[in-house]
């Protein structure tokens, strides 16, 4: 009614697109009300993002979506690369057995966003509406006001926190004269989704094929990938004087695929599209109480596939800080943190999606004579084939440099340092086999490595209950060599196969202490429980305890 003052909520997030729904289950999960809001009322057509990374798909598995993917999904851990008709290069994305995700799963966006939409809808926590367009976004005090356009007409809300994931052309970043910078490629590629009952293949039905100058696409790259339900993308490159509309009619369309698959075989064309890239960031991710994720702060090339996986993991960066935030166990400023962590993760992808975008499509004729001069050695020297770059395939972000981390203090070897995300490895839980990234995520952890849980002192085990009761509980998982009763308290998980310890450089009395998104945020030869709660003030941006 007139003169009604704006609904309030405390979380509204726009876009209902892989990064927003993502954002919504997760603070839904953390037990935050969340509206979020989509302009349109159905899920994206077309492969569009396809691969997902190992990393995104352990942030899944905490969203409740991983296994789903996995399932529907193409799994590959292998990538080959040709030029002309000889392979060159090739890379495998889990060289180490004994994790429980691949390297990648290829699936359609649809599916995703299909999977996470179902999830949304199971938490009583997301009022999720479609149909709901932003039209006017306002900084406005503590928050901002949001107009939204609906085909019952426009109403007004005020957002505490606006989490703004409305794409790579984001009305929102628009509205509010922010910009990108960064670099546009002048190059166009073709997209084209085509159904094939018979693999194109019999070997290697499940892997990455990248092409330099093909004989059947001659002078320029060619990259191939399997899908669910028997489809195979393919992007054709087509250079920058390609005239896109004319380029996505089938009598242009259909002879490249008939000179690539050969005459005989059978397809159908299912979905085309034409594409150019660009790798480009918002100088900053948070503007007050307003803070973006996925293609709307930052844009990358697909080759590498880090544009989905990164606004995955940008959603799995901020929804935890969010949530403390708004229960005043930490202050405004932790948000900062998501800013400045997520623009160094961005900083590295575009780095490398811009270095395999210049490979791949070199923009003068020394580029493309070095170019070619490194695939030709590449076929017999191996110093050759680090230089060849397909595509460097999306990694998980390690926030080394980050204010929250904890230094060590103490000497470990291997690459789970602060900063680094949870590597997984195999374990036994109550005599059932399992994994280590199941017990971690959403709260505080400590791991605490001991041969046994009657190993423990009584003062070791009063630490503990001091930590499970502090101001920011911190809950033990206890990594033991042997299984037997489980004190009171911390989690019993039994490193079976030793590869806990190892992937940790963990010995009897170590500890680790993982942040709620799993990153390491401190570690230790021997337990402290007031180096613990200070590490934990650091790592939530509250005044750090005096010694």
């Amino acid at each position: 009614a007139a003169g009604t003052p704006p609904q309030r909520h405390p979380v509204v997030v726009v876009g209902a697109g892989p990064v927003g729904l993502a954002a919504a289950i997760d603070l839904a999960q953390l037990g935050l009300k969340v509206l979020l809001l989509d302009d349109d009322d159905t899920v994206s057509v077309g492969s569009r993002g396809l691969c997902y990374a190992k990393r995104a798909l352990e942030v899944l598995d905490r969203l409740g979506c991983g296994q789903a993917v996995v399932d529907k999904g193409v799994t590959w851990n292998v990538g080959r690369t040709f030029y002309r008709n000889d392979e060159v290069f090739s890379f495998n994305l889990q060289p180490e057995a004994d994790h429980q995700r691949p390297g990648m799963v290829n699936l359609q966006q649809y599916y995703l966003e299909e999977f996470l939409v179902a999830r949304a809808a199971a938490l009583p926590g997301i009022d999720l509406r479609w149909k709901h367009k932003v039209a006017a976004v306002v900084p406005k005090g503590a928050g901002a006001l949001v107009e939204v356009d609906t085909p019952h007409g426009r109403f007004s809300l005020q957002a505490d926190w606006l989490v703004v994931a409305d794409g790579a052309r984001s009305p929102i970043r628009r509205m509010l004269g922010l910009d990108m910078e960064g670099k546009v490629f002048q190059d166009r590629f073709l997209i084209a989704d085509v159904v094939m009952k018979t693999p194109m293949f019999a070997e290697g039905a499940a892997e990455r094929w990248f092409w330099f100058d093909p004989p059947f696409h001659p002078g320029q790259s060619v990259l191939l990938h399997r899908e669910a339900d028997d489809v195979w993308r393919i992007d054709f490159q087509l250079g920058w004087d390609a005239d896109p509309e004319l380029e996505k009619l089938p009598e242009r369309v259909l002879p490249r695929l008939r000179a690539m698959l050969g005459p005989d075989r059978e397809f159908e064309l299912e979905w085309v599209s034409v594409y150019t890239f660009q790798c480009r960031r918002m100088q900053a991710f948070r503007h007050g109480r307003v803070l973006f994720a996925g293609d709307a702060a930052h844009q990358v090339s697909p080759f590498g596939a880090r544009g989905a996986n990164s606004g995955i993991q940008d959603t799995d960066n901020l929804a935890w800080k969010l949530k403390f935030v708004l229960d005043g166990l930490a202050p405004e400023a932790l948000l900062d943190s998501y800013s400045l962590e997520r623009v160094a993760a961005a900083d590295e992808n575009l780095m490398n999606s811009t270095r395999s975008t210049d490979f791949i499509t070199p923009k003068s004729q020394v580029s493309k004579d070095f170019r070619n001069a490194v695939l030709g050695l590449a076929r017999e020297h191996p110093f050759a084939r680090a230089l060849v770059n397909s595509g460097r395939l999306s990694v998980p972000a390690h926030l080394l440099g980050s204010p929250l981390n904890t230094p060590d203090s103490d000497d470990f070897d291997g690459p789970m340092g602060p900063g680094a995300p949870l590597a997984d490895a195999p374990l036994r839980h109550q005599g059932q086999d399992g994994w280590l990234l199941s017990h971690t995520g959403n709260r505080f952890v400590l791991m605490l490595f001991a041969p046994s849980a009657d190993s423990l002192g009584a003062g070791t085990l009063d630490t503990l209950r001091g930590l499970a009761s502090a101001r920011i509980p911190v809950h033990t998982l206890l990594v033991v060599d042997q299984d037997g009763p489980a004190p009171v308290g911390p989690t019993l998980l039994v490193d079976h196969k030793q590869l806990v310890s190892r992937r940790l450089d963990a010995r009897p009395g170590s500890a680790y202490l993982l942040r709620p998104d799993q990153h390491v945020a401190a570690r230790w030869r021997r337990l402290d429980g007031a180096a613990v709660l200070r590490a934990v003030a650091r790592a939530t941006g509250n005044p750090i305890p005096a010694l």
